[in-house]
């Protein structure tokens, strides 16, 4: 999955751009998909190297390594604030183990995350503060649908 995600977003996804507004990453959808019991040094070591994966195939500079691995820092504490209940966590996240707006929350809030970080590390300045969090909105729906869509498509029944 690691390797299929990263050619996904490297090939595919970094050449589509919407008016310089919506750009969709798919590549957080490993991170988010790794089972729960994944001790979380594992899932910080995952992060760093897919995110610096990322970064050498689209020549940035450390962005995409920061904000996947901040993802992957609070990955557990979204699941406890999500997860009302023991019972309710399966210990794998996908969309097929767990109801639909189960994984809507939690893939919304890890992406909406993910794009403050890397969008802000981006441009590394406050100023133009509304057009980024609007690129930020913009982009985290797109990868959103593009996420759920695609674990509709791989895990349907």
């Amino acid at each position: 999955m690691f390797i299929s995600l990263v050619l996904i977003q490297v090939l595919l996804l970094n050449q589509v751009q919407f008016s310089g507004f919506v750009n969709p990453y798919m590549y957080i959808l490993f991170i988010l998909l790794l089972p729960l019991n994944t001790p979380r040094f594992a899932v910080l070591m995952l992060a760093f190297l897919l995110g610096i994966t990322i970064d050498i195939f689209s020549n940035t500079l450390g962005i995409h390594s920061a904000a996947t691995v901040f993802i992957a820092f609070i990955r557990p504490l979204i699941i406890r604030i999500i997860s009302d209940r023991e019972e309710d966590r399966s210990d794998y996240p996908g969309l097929k183990q767990n109801k639909l707006r189960w994984f809507l929350y939690y893939a919304f809030l890890m992406v909406v995350f993910h794009h403050i970080v890397l969008f802000y590390l981006e441009i590394f300045t406050f100023s133009n503060f509304l057009g980024t969090l609007f690129r930020i909105l913009l982009s985290t729906l797109f990868s959103v649908f593009v996420i759920v869509l695609s674990q509709f498509i791989i895990f349907r029944e």
